[in-house]
């Protein structure tokens, strides 16, 4: 990572040389100098980590030029320096999206130092985080993560990009292993929730009597143990997407519970009367035959209707045909990378035997 770079914005040269002298002890931070709104202003593209910004400059208000940095440029760190100390300002000012307000006094060097590393670090930690969701979101872009050119698998790529676009919920159905949570994790991952959490359940694997809590959550008292409130998966994923996997394992008196949380959307902690709104995108999947487990009594209808929306099924293994071969390979490299190996391939007749299993 390269230097951070600080931009001081102040008409006054000698404050100015004192405060880029102060800075420069920390060869980090790469220093540029503005006397005026101006000049700064033709420099802004260039997107510093933090600003230093004097109030009152000669030619535009510090005020006006806070107000255009974080309509431009939110996520620049703007520090705003002051002769006066004026209370009401600077409670306007930090309402304006600065990071903070200092007073030009004997100790503000001090203040200001501190205050443009704090600043630096909140700049960098943001960025970290963007980069991070643009990697996820590259880790799972369909067709270069998800291992596939058989047909069966061009109709699931065609469904998941339909699926990521649409706020729709989405049944996905599958044999174990054919990698639906997999698939589900690519549809969060490329839509417009893809900075918010993605919460995966496994529904079979919830004792009966722990699922609601687990879903809903619950207050202190709420059961012997409860010896504290704690906030449930459909909590956890405000505005993101839950995945409940094996939702055909659910009990009939759960589902009643479920269909009503997606229908209001809205959820109650176990002892407490207290509703909760709550935004979330639905992604369910199963190995079962959900139509069927509707006629045999055993899911109940309306839930059923309820998460219809998109249905994708993931073919099995047999159905994909060279896929066979390619998803092998790609294993064997993958273990190879992680143990760092050097690389190994399949002989011929491991490939016959692998596609004739």
């Amino acid at each position: 990572m390269g230097k951070s770079q600080i931009f001081i914005v102040e008409d006054d040269s000698l404050y100015s040389k004192m405060l880029n002298h102060k800075l420069s002890m920390d060869t980090e931070l790469e220093i540029s100098i503005f006397n005026d709104g101006e000049s700064f202003l033709k420099k802004l593209h260039l997107k510093p980590n933090v600003v230093t910004l004097d109030i009152r400059l000669p030619d535009i208000s510090g005020l006006d030029l806070l107000k255009k940095i974080k309509k431009d440029y939110p996520t620049i760190q703007v520090i705003v320096l002051s002769g006066q100390d004026d209370l009401a300002k600077a409670v306007e000012i930090i309402q304006f999206g600065a990071y903070d307000y200092i007073l030009k006094d004997s100790h503000s060097m001090e203040k200001i130092w501190h205050a443009v590393h704090q600043a630096n670090e909140k700049r960098e930690l943001h960025d970290e985080i963007e980069f991070l969701a643009t990697e996820i979101s590259a880790k799972y872009t369909f067709r270069k993560y998800i291992k596939g050119t058989s047909a069966p698998m061009q109709s699931v790529f065609s469904l998941l990009e339909k699926s990521s676009r649409a706020n729709i919920t989405v049944t996905i159905n599958g044999e174990t292993g054919t990698g639906k949570e997999l698939a589900a994790k690519a549809i969060h991952f490329n839509s417009d929730r893809m900075k918010k959490p993605f919460v995966a359940i496994n529904v079979a694997a919830i004792p009966k009597e722990l699922i609601e809590s687990e879903l809903f959550g619950y207050e202190k008292g709420a059961f012997t143990g409860a010896d504290q409130a704690r906030a449930g998966k459909f909590e956890e994923a405000n505005n993101g997407t839950v995945f409940l996997d094996e939702i055909g394992e659910m009990s009939l008196s759960m589902q009643s519970k479920l269909l009503r949380a997606l229908q209001e959307r809205e959820v109650i902690r176990l002892g407490s009367n207290k509703v909760i709104p709550i935004n979330v995108r639905i992604i369910v999947a199963t190995h079962r035959d959900l139509l069927q487990e509707v006629k045999e009594g055993r899911f109940r209808e309306d839930l059923y209707y309820r998460l219809l929306g998109i249905r994708l099924e993931l073919p099995p293994l047999k159905e994909r045909g060279n896929d066979i071969v390619l998803l092998a390979k790609s294993f064997v490299s993958e273990f190879c990378k992680e143990n760092k190996l050097p690389n190994k391939d399949f002989s011929q007749d491991a490939l016959v035997k692998l596609m004739h299993y």
